[in-house]
């Protein structure tokens, strides 16, 4: 049977959170009270795939936790994240507790169950973030003051840049998590989009990557 107790982070997913970003004991509450939520809803909710709740510190947690690290070094001063396609909150929830005191996060997610779950999590720790319930293509003129846009899968980079363009030609910087796949999906994007690329190896998996992109463009014909 599993047990809450089952899903506290081992001294291996704490050493690998505190080398990405070392967190205080307040915050490392917020994220056990996430945690226990995830497995909660998980029971009656398809949050994330089930095969990975057993490794959620590292295979959410602390991979998502790399967006916020890398984040305030590329944009020290960036305060404003949108997330798109939220899901179960990965990364913007773990970003928004991470994060520091006056950053906001923004999500936005289609599926009127998992935004429950969102805003569930949101009052369970007291965190600045706020959940909208609509698809992608319906808010695109809205949030234009974002800084930084995250997504994790959610969609393949074409499709993603698609999505997102709106943000991204608007100066936002975009932080996406990929798997190994990602050199095919950055091939696709070839004279459909430009942009500025850097590669950034993830601190979690040997084969993913963290994708910054700036400065998205429609290539000149």
């Amino acid at each position: 049977m599993i047990k809450m107790s089952d899903f506290l982070p081992s001294p291996g997913d704490q050493k690998l959170l505190d080398s990405i970003v070392p967190v205080s004991r307040e915050t490392m509450a917020k994220l056990q009270i996430y945690v226990d939520l995830l497995v909660e809803w998980q029971k009656k909710t398809n949050l994330v795939a089930q095969s990975t709740l057993q490794d959620v510190w590292r295979r959410h947690i602390c991979d998502s936790a790399q967006c916020e690290a890398v984040g305030k070094v590329i944009l020290p001063s960036g305060r404003n994240w949108l997330d798109l396609g939220s899901g179960a909150g990965f990364p913007g929830l773990v970003v928004a507790i991470v994060g520091c005191s006056d950053m906001r996060v923004q999500l936005v997610e289609s599926n009127a169950k998992k935004c429950a779950f969102l805003r569930k999590v949101i009052r369970e720790t007291g965190i600045d973030a706020s959940v909208t319930n609509e698809r992608i293509e319906s808010v695109t003129k809205q949030f234009q003051d974002v800084e930084i846009l995250t997504a994790r899968a959610l969609a393949p980079m074409r499709k993603l840049l698609d999505l997102s363009h709106s943000w991204l030609e608007n100066g936002a910087l975009g932080m996406f998590p990929k798997g190994q796949d990602y050199m095919g999906e950055l091939e696709d994007c070839r004279g459909v989009w430009n942009f500025d690329l850097v590669i950034h190896n993830s601190r979690t998996n040997d084969n993913s990557v963290l994708l910054e992109i700036r400065n998205l463009k429609k290539p000149c014909r």
